[in-house]
């Protein structure tokens, strides 16, 4: 696989409308556990349990590729849309879209994207104000 054809796992586009849900602002991965108790929390009684972990390690994977190599500004959100869950990250490195990994060991990592586009029943990036923003729509 290319870069380029790795690159177009991730299309810019814009996510579709969500309403309500709940943001986090995030300045180190040591954020996340909090995070994913909250997740659960909120989708416990609206959720099974499997869509539930999948959205979980979904949106933990996105704050963590954005808490790595995203220049700082993080913001890590869940929102509903009408029948399935909107995840979206955003942060300052505008110029480095996401783009899985191409040719590495799968014992080095930095399979998460391909991991996010197999769960996802869509999913894109765009760049706004100055910000990137990452998204994946996910069944509930």
């Amino acid at each position: 696989m290319t870069r380029e054809s790795a690159g177009s796992l991730w299309p810019s586009a814009t996510p579709p409308p969500a309403s309500g849900g709940r943001s986090w602002e995030l300045s180190t991965i040591a954020q996340l556990p909090g995070v994913r108790a909250e997740v659960r929390a909120l989708l416990r009684d609206s959720t099974d349990a499997e869509p539930r972990d999948r959205v979980v390690l979904a949106l933990d994977e996105m704050a963590s590729n954005a808490l790595r190599h995203g220049r700082g500004g993080v913001r890590a959100a869940l929102r509903r849309t009408d029948s399935a869950w909107l995840l979206e990250v955003s942060d300052r490195a505008v110029d480095a879209p996401p783009t899985p990994a191409v040719g590495r060991d799968p014992s080095q990592g930095g399979l998460g994207l391909y991991l996010i586009a197999e769960l996802s029943s869509a999913h894109g990036w765009y760049v706004q104000d100055g910000t990137k923003h990452v998204w994946a729509v996910l069944p509930s």
